[in-house]
């Protein structure tokens, strides 16, 4: 199933979408992680969409999203850009899927606006990250290449990290995304060369956390865990479940950060918790 590519104006800013699924039917939007797309989403989204309208989003700043001012990458922006949108599209109660920065957003927003979540999802990532954790993201973001000589070259990057889907055919699907030609041959990276750089200020909200906002989500949650992610801690993950009496916690064996969603430990969990 493909996605049906669609464009919003929000705060200034032109962003790209996805839709799968049935305009009438309810709602769930997912949110990638920092340096992703939308097409995160593909493999997962068939299985929601008989049930539901399915929107998946590029970040400003990412994908085919329009890029934004510097300052304005952060997880507050990003939460108005997707309340924005929402208003715009006319919908009042929504389900939310963040990976890794996309559950920060969706913490984020949930918090602000409990009334308007139906469930929510989160993948690998929780109301706070351990300073290591923080300063392991700026360091793979940071560090990655401007430029890759071919497709090849990206995966291999990505190999060596040790992020992203486990299959180099995954992975290059993945990646077909996030790149594009560059102006000297070879290929660059579509999302904003400002995001690349360590957000300030990243690790002193990270100690600090949306753990009120956490805690105020009334919705289902689901926290999908990979067993062997650096980012979202043991001590934390539990601790998510512990607060609040709706979460609950799912591991994915063998997997670092983040599942893909189409394991079939996340799958089966996911098409539980939506009943699809």
């Amino acid at each position: 199933m493909k996605g049906i590519d669609k464009f919003i104006t929000v705060n200034h800013l032109k962003l790209h979408y996805l839709e799968f699924g049935v305009r009438t039917s309810p709602v769930v939007v997912c949110i990638h992680g920092l340096t992703r797309s939308a097409h995160d989403f593909d493999p997962l989204a068939p299985y929601l969409a008989a049930k539901y309208r399915v929107i998946a989003l590029d970040v400003r700043g990412r994908g085919d999203s329009q890029w934004g001012p510097p300052d304005q990458y952060n997880a507050p922006i990003y939460a108005s850009d997707l309340e924005s949108m929402l208003d715009q599209l006319g919908i009042d109660r929504v389900s939310l899927i963040g990976t890794s920065m996309g559950g920060r957003i969706s913490i984020l927003y949930g918090g602000t606006h409990p009334e308007r979540i139906e469930r929510l999802v989160l993948n690998d990532i929780g109301p706070a990250l351990s300073p290591a954790a923080s300063n392991q993201i700026n360091r793979w973001v940071a560090s990655a290449p401007g430029e890759f000589a071919s497709l090849g070259d990206a995966i291999a990057h990505y190999r060596e990290v040790q992020f992203g889907p486990g299959t180099d055919e995954a992975l290059a699907e993945m990646l077909k995304w996030l790149v594009k030609p560059a102006a000297g041959g070879g290929l660059t990276w579509k999302m904003d060369p400002a995001i690349r750089q360590p957000p300030p200020g990243l690790p002193t909200v990270a100690r600090a956390g949306f753990w009120a906002e956490y805690q105020k989500i009334t919705a289902p949650i689901l926290i999908l865990r990979g067993s062997e992610t650096s980012v979202l801690s043991p001590e934390i993950a539990q601790r998510m479940c512990q607060v609040t009496p709706n979460a609950k916690l799912v591991e994915v064996a063998g997997v670092g950060h983040a599942p893909s969603l189409v394991e079939p430990e996340a799958l089966q969990a996911l098409r539980e918790f939506f009943d699809c």
